[in-house]
């Protein structure tokens, strides 16, 4: 089946929404209480990553436990990731992205990652050679993003299983007690591998009606 284009121009900008630096970075979707941003952050003090988590209470939870631990490469941000994705990153600007345990949508596949025309956009913003880390403790699901990126995405993955020692987030612990299989896709983009939006430059918080009027502004003063 064939992915529809994702419609990037009518993403809202998040509320409060602040651009960020131009420099690489790596990004967290759904980020939760933090566990595995506070970690990564502090284990790889050269890289910075952005966690963004949409949920009140578990971003209040992550920005609570950052300060106590001040790691300055982790910035947290209160924001639904896909127009926050939009309006922030520029075309190759992320040398990784994490989504460990999305829901798993079981009465919407539509909505799972690799099946949303939105997958298509965050792989421009991709550096070549940069990674999308996808885990679930859900077999039927990585099975399905396996299919899609053979399929659909054409890119290359690596499937792993993760270790019962593994501790990276809340859910991948509580599933590893309980003795779950957990794995995760490596995927990776590859040199020469194009989207439809490779050009695309970010919205910046301009919403697309206010776009539109600042191009018609800028055609009637010439």
């Amino acid at each position: 089946m064939p992915i529809r284009q994702f419609q990037a121009q009518r993403m809202h900008a998040p509320r409060d929404f602040q651009m960020i630096s131009p420099e690489p970075v790596c990004v967290e979707i759904g980020a939760g209480k933090g566990k595995h941003a506070l970690l990564f952050s502090a284990q790889n003090p050269e890289k910075k990553l952005i966690a963004i988590e949409r949920t009140r209470e578990k971003y209040l939870a992550m920005q609570k436990q950052h300060a106590l631990e001040g790691q300055t490469n982790l910035q947290v941000i209160h924001a639904d990731a896909m127009p926050w994705i939009v309006h922030a990153l520029l075309p190759q600007q992320i040398q990784q992205f994490f989504i460990l345990y999305p829901n798993p949508e079981p009465h919407n596949p539509a909505q799972r990652w690799l099946n949303m025309p939105f997958f298509e956009f965050l792989l421009s913003r991709l550096q070549v050679g940069g990674t999308v880390t996808l885990a679930s403790n859900i077999p039927e699901y990585i099975a399905e993003a396996q299919q899609q990126l053979i399929d659909v995405w054409k890119l290359p993955f690596i499937k792993e299983v993760i270790p019962a020692t593994s501790a990276r987030t809340h859910f991948e612990i509580k599933y590893l007690e309980r003795g779950e299989l957990c794995q995760q896709l490596i995927i990776s983009k590859p040199e020469g591998y194009t989207t439809r939006f490779d050009d695309f430059q970010p919205l910046q918080g301009q919403n697309s009606a206010q776009a539109m009027a600042l191009t018609h502004d800028s055609q009637d003063a010439e």
